[in-house]
């Protein structure tokens, strides 16, 4: 059994040094898993004001007293103290132990034990250190083994979340960060061991509560987490590691006060308590997207995270950037200024951000007499302005970045919501820059989308349009903005021709001579529609 820094009695008794002593439990033989934290060896009557607890006293029992009065109020000091237990070895003061100490003992909850053999207390004193010192650093080690992971973890590219995620693993609980005043920035469940809810839930059950947050739950461990420079004194964080799973022992703190400090160079360095909170909710929102979060529980868990719409439908959002155009430590920044850009849209909204897909997913309150339409443009432009101010809408992207508004709807749709507006924005990229795109006219690009690695499509592409691109390359002008801009106004030549601010003689001979290379008839819309297809495909297949 794993102590608090020390050995069991009962390890102790089963030691070669006691145990030569014929040990005789007389009193608590249910304590004897109390923890021993150090031995001390002393026969003055006034040695329990020298224990501070934790000790396994030797004895012979010269300071015990001669009447039963002055023995039982002995006992009950060293069990004030707190000691671990009371060894008493038996011999020229004591044949066998007082009824007064013994009933002292068991009154007080003290175990008592009785050695029937001399033992040299020097030696037994030397091998229960041993021992202990021993256990200590074995639970060094097994600390030092979670900064290790923690630290290769950061080194990799991980930070808060992987840090997180391996001291709840280890720990086999969940784990927050929450700033100093108590507001959650990133919760981490265990990947192995039961968890009776997500880790959510389980901060909002047990620190949600009023008064909380300021006192640490019963078997809690809490962790400041530094900030502000060496010597300030100054706390950027909390970490929290809650019983629930099961209890959190000496190691679990040991492991969390390594992990705080690996935490505070994080921070530190990334600027990471808006980029964390925000990867906090980035997760909940995929969790929901993916069926992770039931539909009926997720209400609760997003009113954690301070997303309350209320009875208002929920429109999805998801921005999805252009492939490495937000480099390490800008997420931060993103997050923030999207933040202070919705801030002015007036809706509840709930922001996160995924990194790793580089995408930025919302979920916004439609209050009551707010067009889909009119709250899509302004949640846009304050999306648009927070990557501007984040440095990330660079003109020249090959790939600009996309903003996808999918379908309002309650809770119940919430997440299948998400997960296709996610996966249309994806396939949104490429298709050129506009401030929005409506998620419920991308299906035919997101079924293009999946289908990008079937040979099929490639080889339709190249049968479509393929003479044309081989034009391209080799003559001048370029065919291809032509057909682009003929399909996108619906054949309607005029328009197209303004759009591509040419005559319209000069145009009927460039779609004359596309409709040669292509061996097609542009006025044929079974033609038209495998070609506005292919144009398509070919944003997707490369």
């Amino acid at each position: 059994m794993e102590t608090e820094g020390g050995i069991t009695v009962r390890r102790a008794l089963e030691l070669p040094g006691l145990r030569g002593g014929l040990p005789e439990v007389l009193a608590c033989a249910d304590r004897l898993d109390r923890t021993v934290r150090w031995v001390h060896a002393g026969e003055a009557p006034n040695i329990p004001a020298l224990l501070k607890g934790g000790e396994l006293l030797l004895t012979t029992g010269l300071g015990l007293g001669a009447r039963p009065a002055e023995q039982r109020a002995f006992v009950r000091r060293l069990a004030d103290r707190g000691i671990a237990a009371l060894v008493v070895e038996l011999g020229p003061r004591f044949g066998r132990l007082p009824s007064a100490i013994v009933e002292a003992a068991r009154t007080a909850g003290l175990p008592l034990v009785q050695l029937h053999r001399e033992v040299p207390f020097v030696a037994v004193t030397e091998e229960i250190h041993t021992e202990i010192v021993n256990g200590h650093y074995a639970l060094l080690q097994r600390a030092e083994e979670v900064h290790r992971r923690c630290t290769q973890a950061v080194l990799g590219g991980g930070g808060v979340p992987q840090v997180l995620g391996i001291l709840a693993d280890f720990a086999s609980n969940p784990v927050f960060l929450e700033t100093p005043d108590g507001r959650l920035l990133f919760a981490a469940g265990p990947g192995t061991g039961p968890v009776g809810a997500g880790p959510l839930q389980v901060w909002e059950g047990l620190r949600g509560a009023p008064g909380a947050r300021e006192a640490p739950p019963a078997g809690a461990v809490l962790v400041e987490v530094p900030g502000g420079g060496p010597g300030t004194g100054a706390v950027r964080a909390r970490l929290v590691l809650l019983a629930v799973s099961g209890p959190l022992l000496t190691v679990h703190r040991m492991a969390a006060e390594r992990a705080a400090g690996i935490l505070a160079v994080v921070l530190m360095q990334a600027r990471q308590e808006e980029e964390v909170a925000a990867r906090g909710r980035g997760d909940f929102l995929t969790d929901l997207a993916e069926g992770r979060i039931a539909p009926g529980d997720a209400p609760a868990q997003a009113g954690v995270l301070g997303f309350r719409p209320g009875g208002d439908p929920l429109l999805p959002v998801v921005m999805r950037l252009a492939p490495g155009s937000a480099p390490s430590g800008s997420w931060a920044l993103l997050a923030r200024a999207v933040a202070e850009e919705l801030a002015a849209v007036g809706a509840p909204v709930l922001v996160g951000v995924r990194p790793v897909e580089g995408r930025v997913p919302l979920l916004l309150a439609l209050r009551p007499g707010t067009t889909r339409t009119a709250l899509a443009d302004r949640v846009a432009a304050a999306l648009r302005a927070g990557a501007d101010r984040a440095g990330l809408e660079r003109p020249g992207d090959r790939t600009p970045l996309a903003v996808v508004v999918g379908e309002a709807g309650g809770w119940a749709a919430a997440g299948a919501g998400l997960r296709h507006t996610a996966e249309a924005a994806t396939a949104a990229q490429g298709l050129g820059d506009r401030p929005w795109w409506d998620a419920r006219r991308l299906d035919i690009d997101l079924l293009l989308w999946r289908l990008r690695d079937q040979p099929d499509l490639a080889s339709f592409v190249d049968r479509a349009v393929g003479p044309l691109l081989e034009h391209d390359r080799t003559s001048r002008p370029a065919l291809l903005p032509t057909l682009e801009a003929f399909l996108a106004h619906a054949g309607r030549k005029a328009e197209a021709a303004r759009e591509l601010h040419l005559n319209r003689q000069t145009l009927y001979n460039r779609l004359a001579r596309i409709g040669e290379l292509l061996d097609t008839d542009l006025d044929d819309p079974q033609s038209v529609l495998a070609l506005s297809l292919a144009l398509r495909a070919r944003r997707h297949t490369g």
